[in-house]
């Protein structure tokens, strides 16, 4: 196995078992993370958003497929399934994951899925009518913000 392939791996590895910390030893210290809810996050605050999610995870099964990589790019398809924490309502997301690779560690991690779907298993019937709409997905973005931003003032390791 390549190493790039197996430290997607391992990553993956780590976060079906909740290990954040697993998960991030195989992040760069300059780590950049974006997905549609969290956007354009850097070092501290990337790790922070995983040890929040996996600790906030009850139910959480992850699950993933077609990893590649090279020495500098890599690649992977994964899904998540768990309850999400503020309505109850089961979410099935399915992601695509990029890579980017620097001093044998992931320097750059870019997560795309369909917000409009995540919005209408995890928001309900609201979801399902206006997740399209930039409000709703703007309301989303923040109250993750606003999540991660009390996280990180309850864990100062994570403070840049």
């Amino acid at each position: 196995m390549i190493e790039s392939q197996k430290l997607i791996t391992d990553f993956y590895t780590a976060f079906q078992k909740k290990d954040w910390r697993g998960m991030q030893v195989c992040y760069h210290d300059k780590i950049e993370f974006s997905d549609p809810v969290f956007r354009d996050l850097k070092g501290g605050e990337a790790k922070a958003m995983w040890h929040m999610l996996a600790e906030a995870a009850k139910d959480l099964i992850v699950v993933f497929k077609n990893v590649d990589g090279e020495t500098r790019k890599g690649s992977c398809d994964w899904e998540a399934l768990y309850s999400f924490s503020r309505t109850g309502r089961k979410v099935h997301n399915i992601i695509h994951a990029e890579f980017e690779f620097k001093d044998g560690k992931i320097i750059k991690h870019t997560d795309t899925f369909d917000l409009w779907r995540w919005a209408g298993m995890a928001l309900g019937p609201s979801g399902k009518l206006l997740g399209w709409a930039p409000f709703l997905q703007g309301k989303v973005r923040a109250t993750a913000r606003k999540s991660l931003d009390k996280f990180i003032a309850e864990h100062p390791e994570y403070r840049s």
